[in-house]
Formats: C-alpha cells, structure tokens, sequence
C-alpha cells in the first residue's frame, strides 16, 4: 500500500497501497518463472532476560486513521497492518524484489491472464487456525464487491474478473487484461473466519476486540485512540519471531517532546513528522547512546492544486479558486518557486531538489523534465504567464482578474509540520512578489477541507512503493469519489484522458523497460498538467538509542529507512541491546525506559505529527505507505 504521509506516506500505502516490486521482478513475471522458496532465512530463537520482557517504543507523528486494512491509508496505520497480516508476497530488504510472502510460489498462464499462487502450510492465525488460499481468495472477493472494503486497496483488484481457492494451498486469479502488478499485490490477507461477521466495512474500524486476530511478525493487543497502539511478538510467525518481546507505538502531537523523550529514554525510537527537523537531528548527533540514520527516503514533498473538485459522474463540488483551472496560472506559480532555497533552507540539505513524481531512490522510474520542459525559478517568465491569463498587477502592485478581484489563494498546511510552516512563508513572500496573495490555514486535520475540495493548494506528499503503480492509480478518473465530500481513492481529484491511456497502458505492459518508459510519460504528462509540483525528496531523518537497540534492517539494507518501509524488516529484525531489558525503570526517577522489562504496558510515539491525509495510502508520506 501506499502510504501518505500525507503527507497526506506510499502507505509504508492504502491501495496508499503499492504493487509491482522491481523490474527484476517483472521480468521473473513476464517469463512465467515459478519462485522459489523464502531467500531470508527464519530468524533464530532470541535469547529472553530472565526477569521479564523486552519492549521497543517508537515514537510516531501520525494518529491511527483506521485498523481496518480495508480502510487505512495513513502510513502509520499501514505500516501497522503489515505488522499484523501477511501479504502474498513481500519485498527483499536488500533489492526491493518480490520475494515470498502468504504465497511461496506464483506463476502466469501462457497468455499471462490467470495467476496461480502456491500458500504455504506453515502460517497460522493467531487463534490457532491454519491461513489459507480460502482466506486470500474471500480477501479479494470481498474487496471485488462490497464498495466499503474496496476504499483502501480497491484499485489492486479493479480488473480481477474472478478470484478463487480449488485448495487450501492454491490461489487462482483470473484477470480481464494482463496486470503487471501480480507479484505486488500490497493487500493484507485477512482471516475470513473473523471477517465475514464483518456488516458495514465502511464503518468498522477494528479497534474494539483484543487481541486482534493475524498471522503477522506481531500481534495487536491494545489500542487507545491519539495514545498507543501496542503488539506482541508472534512466537509462531513462521519466519521466525521477532526479538523484542512488545512493540509500541506511541502519538506525540509535538515533535520536541517526542525528541526529549527519546534523549530520556522513555522511546526507543524517533521518526518525526515525517522526519526530524535538521536542528533536531544536529542535536541528537552529539547525544551519547543516540545513533541518527540519515538516508535517502521514499517520500516526496509536493505542493497539490485542487483542480475543481468532482465525482466520478461529473458533479462539481467545493471551493477551489477558478483562476487555478488555467494552466498558465499553475505553471506560473511553480515558476515563482525556488527549489534550492527550499532545499539549503528548509531542508538544509537533508533533501535532494525535487523534479519528477517518483524519488531518484526508484532508479528505474525516476524522471525528470527537459531542459525545455523544465518549470525552473523565473519570477520574470512567471510575470509573463500571469500577464497572459489575465491577471495583470494594478496600481498597488496587486494581480486582479477581469472582474476586478485580486488573486488570492488558500493553502492547506499541517499544523505539526515546521517544514510546511517554513515554506509557506517563503510562497508568502515569492508570490507576493508576484502580486499574489496567500493565506497560509494550518489545520490539525486537513482531511476534511481536503475531502470536501475545500482549499486551492495543499502541501502534499506520499512514500512511494517499489512498485510505482498506487501513487500513479490516485490520479486517474477511476479514483474519483463516487459521493461528494468523501474519502476516496483520490489524491487531488485530477482526471486527464491522456494520462488515464497511459496509466492503463503501463498496467498492462509485462516487460520491465516498456512499462518503466510508460511510467516515466505518465510523470512527463503530470508534470506538463501543472497539477502537481514536487518541490524535494526529504532524506529519511530518524533516530534510535543504541543502549536499547543493538542493531536493525533499513530498507535497502545498504543505505535505506528504518520507519515505514515496504516490509516489516526493521522492526521484526531488531535486536535488544546487551543489557537493555536489566532494569524496569531508568535512572532518572523511575520513568520507563525505552525497552521495558517486566512492565506490562508500553508506549510507542507517534513523534509531533498532525492528522496526515487519512484518505491515501500515503505520507507527506510515505506513503500509503
């Protein structure tokens, strides 16, 4: 899934969440090669401190949105559910192929339209019951027909004709069209003994019976809404289980405090919102016990024009400004913007300068525009565009339309991010500059306004997958809202005819470099549309204290992110610190310590983030995923 960090965090996301694995991965497809068994090997036993348990908190910057995997999109939550559930496949922490997940072996008939996957034997829901094809195939089908359980991930089974389970250790999924998503398929398989007592999916969260039943690396044991999400170790994973006893995922609303808690002791790890700031990160570096990884990220900073809001049947609704309706207008406003600025100021260069929709970390659909093509910092030639559309500046220096009324627009901010805060002054004073207005409306839930098409632009972002398909499939028509003012598959309700015959030519497209090429004209017409404006790629900013955490799997594994990856490597590999889980409480006072022994309950920190769009599988990030 893709996982918005929101901004909007590529859930790790919902459809926010994501498919294809590599072009490597491709290729085993297009040749019909059968994979073979789990390349990682089960994780040995760990060894247990005899006075009790080891506990990992980790301090988040996001609130639960849903633990439903039928209705989370925030990067939080679907990172959580990837915890919870087992996929049909995974992807390999060192190179991002498909590797076994629920499923030890897939393979496509001659004409690439039916899928069979083989489930393994050794996987057991939490209660006991064996996991099997049954479960994956009433997955699915519940997604094909009930609209409710589709919100998240729908956009995975939109062209499954016919899904089903002949045995317990085959799947069998027939396609309408050829789908080079198959090894990709980011959907939590959920235990249909439990689910099908399931009424109305649109509305149940998950969140009310404990343990929740799963058959991931942990297993969900309490929640508390805007406080905690807590897990144990699943001793039965059939990968092996995790090495802390409990995980825990704390909110913090404020970052500084989720900072201070880390530096005390009290979490064991900080992402941020959804990454430290640089003077955050500059202080921990000093900080002894305290390891700060500083990586390229998956997530993209993006600022969003609302290009009128509508359903899928056409029916307009909202408040987004005309003005932006005009190509020039948007262009003209991208090219009042000065990336660089963004990158050394804001970022202060814990970022690389934003071009195409996928970041450079996905080298195979990574993209960027012509010199000819390019949107680059030109006040004087974003003059000239406004000028063109019409909006000239008055005696006072003002930019008003035929009618009279001055150009001003609104845009959306995250409260608990600095980095939207930051940049929203600088668009302030550079489109000023230009004779613009702006007016800056930090929310602490930015859902709403945005589902209700009630802003102009928004600061947006999402962690991006492997595979590019989800973060593309949010800007097609299909994923429009059915209904006015609601969550829906949607980013920023774009629909574009010529981007839509991409999209579904790339979907369809088996070999790795035609579908990568059509990827990249997909970006090149987003780009050209103005409707988006990437602005940078933040580095993955976090932190951990090496005196409970002795070592832990980023994502790539060479030089990647530890939060909210497209996996559970990082938490289910961790490893406690020699001596960590000797003492229940810290030296200051008896507060708890980031790992816990023999203390029931644990916190993780959600560190000082806001609402993140709950609507993608994304983040600002990121995601959904």
């Amino acid at each position: 899934m893709v996982t918005r960090v929101p901004h909007h965090s590529v859930r790790p996301r919902r459809h926010l969440r994501l498919l294809l694995a590599s072009g490597a991965a491709a290729l085993a497809l297009a040749a019909g090669s059968v994979v073979p068994g789990n390349p990682l090997a089960p994780a040995p036993s760990e060894a247990r401190a005899d006075d009790g348990k080891t506990t990992l908190t980790v301090a988040v910057a996001q609130s639960v949105d849903s633990l439903s995997p039928f209705l989370a999109q925030r990067l939080v939550s679907t990172s959580i559910h990837r915890l919870m559930y087992d996929y049909l496949t995974n992807y390999d922490p060192k190179d991002n192929k498909a590797i076994p997940g629920l499923a030890t072996a897939w393979e496509p008939s001659a004409d690439k339209l039916t899928w069979t996957y083989t489930i393994r034997s050794d996987s057991k829901w939490s209660d006991g019951q064996q996991a099997t094809a049954e479960d994956a195939a009433w997955t699915f089908n519940k997604m094909m027909t009930d609209e409710g359980a589709a919100t998240s991930n729908g956009s995975f089974v939109g062209n499954f004709e016919k899904v089903t389970a002949p045995s317990k250790d085959k799947l069998v999924i027939r396609l309408k069209e050829p789908q080079a998503t198959m090894a990709a398929l980011d959907v939590p398989i959920v235990p249909r003994h439990v689910w099908e007592k399931v009424g109305d999916f649109s509305k149940f969260n998950n969140d009310k019976d404990f343990p929740v039943v799963g058959n991931g690396p942990f297993i969900l044991t309490d929640y508390k809404v805007d406080s905690f999400v807590k897990l144990k170790a699943n001793k039965d994973f059939w990968r092996g289980s995790p090495k802390f006893d409990e995980l825990v995922f704390r909110y913090y609303k404020d970052q500084d405090a989720a900072v201070a808690a880390l530096r005390k002791g009290e979490v064991s790890f900080v992402a941020g919102s959804p990454s430290l700031t640089p003077a955050q990160s500059a202080s921990l570096e000093k900080a002894p016990d305290i390891k700060v990884n500083d990586a390229p990220g998956r997530r993209f900073f993006a600022l969003a024009v609302n290009p009128g809001a509508r359903t899928k049947d056409g029916q307009k609704f909202g408040d987004g400004h005309p003005a932006l309706l005009d190509q020039k207008v948007r262009h003209a406003l991208f090219m009042a913007v000065d990336r660089k600025t963004i990158i050394d100021k804001v970022f202060q260069g814990h970022a690389v300068e934003g071009e195409g929709y996928i970041p450079p970390r996905f080298g195979d659909y990574f993209w960027k525009p012509a010199d000819g093509q390019k949107l680059a910092y030109d006040p004087a030639k974003a003059a000239s565009l406004l000028d063109e559309a019409g909006y000239k500046k008055n005696g006072a220096g003002k930019r008003v339309g035929k009618d009279g009324k001055p150009l001003d627009f609104r845009i959306l901010c995250h409260a608990t991010d600095p980095n939207d805060k930051a940049i929203g002054k600088y668009l302030q004073e550079w489109w000023g500059e230009q004779g613009i207005g702006l007016k800056v409306d930090c929310l602490d839930n930015v859902s709403d306004p945005w589902y209700a098409g009630e802003y102009d632009l928004a600061f947006d972002g999402w962690s991006v997958n492997p595979d590019p398909d989800f973060v593309l499939s949010i800007h097609t028509c299909a994923a429009l809202p059915a209904k006015a003012k609601e969550s829906a598959a949607t980013d920023n309700f774009i629909c574009d005819k010529q981007y839509d015959d991409l999209y579904k030519k790339q979907l369809a497209e088996y070999d790795p470099a035609k579908r990568a090429d059509l990827v990249r004209q997909l970006e090149s017409r987003l780009y050209d549309t103005g409707y988006m404006n990437v602005m940078a790629y933040p580095n993955a900013v976090e932190a951990y204290r090496t005196d409970h955490i002795e070592s832990i799997t980023t994502m790539p594994s060479a030089a990647g992110n530890i939060y909210g990856q497209d996996g559970y490597w990082s938490w289910w590999s961790a490893v406690p610190a020699a001596g960590a889980s000797s003492s229940g409480s810290s030296d200051s006072g008896g507060s708890s310590t980031g790992v816990l022994v023999g203390v029931g309950i644990a916190v993780v920190v959600l560190a000082g983030g806001g609402l993140l769009f709950a609507m993608r599988r994304r983040s600002t990030a990121e995601d959904r995923e």
